[in-house]
């Protein structure tokens, strides 16, 4: 973990009727002082939208050469790569070059569109990737809390994260 990284707990009850999984998850995050609320929570979002017995979280920010969440095979192959937010060209070519597979999480509505137009040509010779614009309805950062529970359901692709106060809403956009 991070050196001045915040911690936080987070208790994931996890039902997602499209892939039947249904599990709870005991996690520890931790949050690089450059990191915001809304990236830690995109975060822990995207971990339960890929979530299985392998995927973890990486060093993430503080480790260039490391995705935000990877699941690795027991020979250490990296099958699946998560990155976020709007990397560039040579980070991806990279990731796609390591893994089997690769997703990258963009979610900040007007620099994502902007990022996407400019990338998107250039990124179509990588079979092995995946971008996703993550559409949140609700304040996701409202959910944070040093330590969270939340219960996270995810029917027909769409995933609601829900505390005691409030739920929001995330929708996954397949953009490649």
């Amino acid at each position: 973990m991070a050196a001045k990284a915040t911690i936080y707990k987070a208790l994931l009850n996890i039902a997602d009727m499209d892939r039947h999984y249904y599990k709870e998850h005991n996690l520890t995050l931790a949050q690089h002082p450059s990191e915001n609320d809304l990236r830690l929570m995109v975060r822990l979002a995207a971990f339960v939208l890929n979530v299985n017995e392998s995927l973890a979280f990486s060093k993430g920010i503080s480790q260039d050469d490391e995705p935000d969440l990877w699941e690795k095979a027991l020979d250490g192959e990296i099958k699946l790569w998560i990155d976020l937010g709007q990397p560039d060209e040579k980070r991806i070519r990279k990731a796609c070059g390591r893994s089997q597979k690769v997703i990258i999480y963009t979610y900040q509505e007007g620099s994502a569109f902007a990022w996407w137009k400019q990338v998107e040509t250039s990124l179509q010779r990588f079979k092995n990737l995946s971008v996703m614009y993550l559409n949140i309805e609700g304040e996701i950062q409202e959910l944070v809390e040093r330590s969270m529970s939340l219960q996270c359901n995810i029917s027909d692709g769409e995933l609601t994260m829900i505390n005691d106060a409030q739920s929001v809403m995330i929708q996954e956009k397949k953009w490649k």
